[in-house]
């Protein structure tokens, strides 16, 4: 028989809350965490908004000696694993800890570490570069870091698929555990690059909004208006567990995962495939991998960035897979409210797909006021919505054509 893999714990970090139930208490309620960038001077930016986390304290998760080792979205990752681990009363004691493993995903890693040394270079010579630059950087140190803390001996890794990173780590976890590679896996993603290069650099390309003078109506996926994505940070960490694993220890079941899928467009670096072939491919993907059929899904938290090409074929290509029961099918981007983390924007989704299918609420998708003719589905405007929610899907598509899909499920015995 194969091996069920449940969710047991949740840890968020967002612009909308540091922890998993304010994060959620205010995506129920439509509030946006978008505002004026505070973390450097956007003087003279295209975009000067971000949805930056509010009020981080690291002490709070990391010794205060640990925590000049680690660029911020180390220290995200850390807070949301703290979170998911308390939430799912996980322990690792040294007989299951190598069984236990932790893959954390991010699109870039610390970049703001990369700007801060690069500047004490410039102005003092290579002797001002820190020597924690390197293992404060590089993208597999938050499930390095992670690991470390809590004795975790299992699976350690790290993707790095830019806004599919998180997603992958999920669905790779799920894919360990069903194996019987690992009975638990930490796992999500995490970003903090809310900084002058990459604020700037995804202007340069003219993907961001720049409706700065309107900051919380700024992320509009899905409406005819939307002008581009807004820059989020923060993290979304879920506890996966193998069924008996979890049983045996009493812990608290949020939901299921039964499927994982990925897909490539081999179409181009930054745009998706005007046909909506890949993301399509790895919706069927998903379901051909649980055996769910169309019909069955009730809920889709879609990648839904709020830019113009992208949030159309996303559409397309829900259309395509779903056939007549797209127009029944509740489709929300909760991108309208905590910005796009890019590398972290699976996690965080997931997150928040767990806790639908766990209150039975679909979040909403903020700012939809004026429809577009070409996005024609049930987008769940401005208000969450009570449901019945058996079979959630959430979408994570990346630059390089790399898509990744997780089924989730509302676990029953």
């Amino acid at each position: 028989m194969a091996r069920r893999v449940v969710v047991t714990g949740v840890g968020l970090v967002s612009a909308l809350g540091v922890g998993t139930e304010e994060t959620w208490k205010n995506i129920l309620a439509g509030r946006s965490g978008i505002a004026a960038i505070t973390q450097f001077d956007a003087t003279g930016f295209a975009a000067t908004i971000a949805a930056e986390v509010k009020d981080f304290d690291p002490l709070r998760y990391v010794e205060k000696r640990e925590v000049k080792k680690m660029g911020r979205f180390i220290q995200f990752a850390m807070a949301s694993a703290q979170m998911a681990m308390e939430h799912a009363g996980l322990a690792i004691e040294p007989g299951v800890a190598e069984r236990v493993g932790v893959y954390i995903g991010t699109g870039i890693g610390g970049f703001d570490v990369i700007e801060r040394e690069h500047t004490a270079y410039m102005q003092g010579g290579p002797r001002k570069i820190s020597p924690f630059f390197i293992p404060a950087t590089i993208a597999n140190l938050a499930s390095g870091t992670v690991s470390i803390r809590w004795g975790a001996k299992g699976p350690n890794s790290a993707t790095c698929t830019a806004c599919s990173s998180s997603a992958h780590a999920i669905g790779d976890s799920f894919k360990l555990i069903t194996r019987c590679d690992a009975d638990a896996m930490i796992c999500g993603g995490s970003e903090a690059s809310i900084t002058p290069m990459c604020v700037g650099g995804f202007a340069a390309m003219r993907a961001l909004s720049t409706r700065n003078a309107e900051p919380e109506k700024a992320s509009r996926p899905f409406d005819r208006d939307r002008d581009g994505f807004v820059v989020g940070e923060g993290a979304g960490i879920l506890i996966l567990e193998e069924l008996g694993f979890a049983m045996r220890r009493g812990a608290p079941i949020l939901a299921e995962v039964v499927g994982y899928g990925m897909s490539g467009d081999a179409y181009h670096i930054t745009a998706p495939a005007e046909d909506g072939d890949g993301a399509g491919r790895v919706m069927r993907n998903t379901l051909a991998d649980a055996k769910v059929l169309p019909e069955q899904v009730d809920y889709i938290n879609a990648h839904g960035t709020s830019t113009p090409f992208g949030d159309r074929v996303e559409t397309l290509a829900v259309k395509k897979v779903f056939g007549d029961h797209a127009q029944k099918l509740p489709v929300s981007s909760t991108k309208s409210m905590t910005g796009h983390l890019l590398g972290g924007a699976g996690g965080l989704e997931a997150g928040l797909t767990v806790l639908a299918i766990r209150d039975q609420m679909i979040p909403p998708t903020t700012n939809y006021q004026t429809p577009d003719p070409e996005c024609d589905l049930d987008y769940v405007p401005n208000e969450a919505r009570p449901a019945e929610i058996e079979y959630a899907l959430s979408n994570s598509f990346g630059f390089g054509g790399t898509n990744a899909a997780l089924l989730l499920k509302r676990y029953s015995s």
